[in-house]
């Protein structure tokens, strides 16, 4: 628990680069791992990052990436799942943190994303630039296993302890306002189709 024990703060975290950490998260993922890549620049940052079946990208739907990964995590406990949540979105469903910690999703791991704002329509702040720090709102739900990522060592860190052991979790990283590194191809039906195919149980 050493790496969750760290004492970070929003304010102290290390201002980073979610293309950069999407590439780190996924290079970590040797196991079938089941990634939701949220709406709009999370889940353009993960297809750049490599397309992996497993890899299911949203469009549309902002608040639905932790439900989406819990109803994933709670339908198959053996498989890892990350659930890759901006702060704007987060926001729209905090509901959701309380009902993943009552339900114990011990294979569930919550990556958030935040910048302070909404920056796909338009960069207007979110609530995080002033008064709400998601980590104390995550705790406060019962995510006990909560932590701001210090830097990209830490945010490493951090994953493969999520890894290794039982969550829920919630890693929570500063980032930059920097356009995501590619686009993801806008077929909602064939990503649909290859993600149920990749993660359907084997016969």
């Amino acid at each position: 628990m050493a790496n969750i024990d760290k004492a970070v703060t929003r304010a102290s975290a290390r201002v980073m680069n979610r293309s950069d950490l999407t590439r780190r998260l996924v290079a970590r993922l040797e196991q079938g791992e089941a990634v939701i890549g949220g709406i709009g620049n999370n889940n353009f940052d993960l297809w750049a990052s490599g397309q992996r079946p497993e890899n299911f990208y949203m469009l549309g739907s902002m608040g639905l990436t932790a439900p989406i990964a819990m109803g994933v995590a709670l339908a198959q406990p053996q498989r890892r799942v990350f659930a890759l949540e901006g702060d704007g979105s987060l926001l729209m469903q905090l509901g959701a943190l309380g009902t993943i910690a009552a339900a114990g999703t011990a294979n569930l791991v919550i990556i958030v994303y935040d910048n302070g704002i909404y920056q796909i329509t338009g960069k207007q702040p979110t609530l995080t630039s002033s008064t709400v720090d998601l980590v104390a709102v995550a705790k406060g739900t019962g995510l006990a296993q909560s932590a701001w990522a210090a830097d990209e060592a830490h945010f490493e860190a951090l994953v493969d302890e999520a890894l290794a052991k039982p969550g829920p979790w919630l890693i929570a990283t500063r980032i930059d306002d920097q356009k995501p590194a590619g686009t993801t191809e806008r077929d909602p039906a064939r990503i649909r189709q290859r993600f149920m195919a990749a993660i359907a149980p084997q016969k």
